[in-house]
């Protein structure tokens, strides 16, 4: 069965599974080449991420060799804290390295500014007393009309916002022009945020799982999480279906109307995680994952915004976790 797709608040459609390119490795562009072949029309990007140019050399590929058209992808990629003043410079830049005209969506990453560094740097910059230099000149409501300014100039058909809860969503709704299409969260059948989850699904703003596994097996080393696909009882529904856990994880974010944007560079996982549209979760299994809640959040940004001096886990998040 082929994947399906949501309709945003600006009328485009959005595949409901998507691969997440953090972390995808060295073979960045093989992979993109090789998810499109799988099936993949959604990729998630970021500056921060600094495999644009890979992402879009896979694109560039992928159409070259008549595999897909531009207007077949779903194409994603996030605004970085060191440009919240420099909002369409930075669009550019990520456009340029994407070998794109347009982005089908652009977000802000994480709703807090720090010095700006360049351009594209990407950076997280320190003060001298080694506490993240946040600058306190530019405001959300700034950065938000910013983004809008971008889908009046073409350079973006929709917008939206990252790991924003609930109180910085309904601000955003209250002096947008143009609302957000998408707040992108973490959540998982650990960490499930089914309050913030429900706030954005009622007021219109799709929501997207990113690390919708609970993170893997990197995220148990970086961040000392547990991961969800280990869990028994996502394994003993699968077995079920003839599902391993991830996908069945996969399918309950499905279910409950998010788009999940699993990562992974293997290509036998990229296969896998798409494979999730020829079975369903019954009612007693979407209650009995309810009750999987942990509050298992595997990483935190909350070090972004405290005046704290980065551990070595605060910098792994700063250097580029969602």
């Amino acid at each position: 069965m082929a994947p399906t797709g949501v309709t945003l608040s600006s009328g485009h459609v959005m595949p409901s599974v998507g691969y997440g390119v953090w972390r995808a490795g060295p073979s960045t562009a093989d992979l993109v080449l090789e998810a499109v072949k799988l099936g993949y029309r959604h990729f998630d990007c970021a500056a921060d991420y600094k495999n644009e140019k890979e992402v879009g050399d896979g694109i560039a590929e992928a159409i070259k060799q008549g595999l897909v058209k531009r207007e077949d992808l779903f194409v994603v990629t996030k605004l970085w804290n060191s440009d919240h003043k420099h909002v369409r410079g930075a669009c550019e830049d990520s456009l340029k390295k994407l070998q794109l005209e347009y982005l089908d969506l652009y977000l802000i990453h994480f709703p807090v500014a720090v010095r700006h560094t360049g351009v594209g740097t990407t950076d997280s910059p320190l003060g001298e007393d080694g506490v993240l230099d946040i600058d306190c000149s530019v405001s959300l409501e700034t950065v938000w009309h910013s983004m809008e300014e971008l889908v009046h100039a073409g350079l973006v058909r929709s917008i939206g916002i990252s790991n924003y809860d609930i109180f910085l969503t309904r601000d955003v709704l209250a002096y947008s022009k143009i609302k957000p299409a998408v707040n992108q969260i973490e959540t998982h059948p650990y960490f499930q945020r089914a309050d913030l989850v429900k706030f954005c699904q009622k007021h219109g703003i799709v929501v997207t799982a990113h690390t919708p596994l609970g993170g893997g097996a990197a995220n148990v080393e970086w961040f000392k999480s547990v991961s969800a696909i280990e869990d028994p009882v996502l394994k003993e529904i699968g077995a079920k279906y003839g599902k391993s856990a991830a996908q069945v994880a996969l399918r309950w974010g499905v279910q409950r109307n998010t788009v999940v944007i699993p990562k992974s560079s293997k290509v036998e996982r990229l296969k896998e995680n798409l494979d999730i549209f020829d079975f369903q979760l019954s009612d007693a299994d979407m209650e009995t994952i309810k009750q999987l809640e942990k509050e298992g959040r595997t990483n935190n940004p909350k070090c972004l915004i405290i005046h704290c001096k980065p551990t070595h886990e605060h910098r792994q998040i700063l250097s580029g976790a969602e």
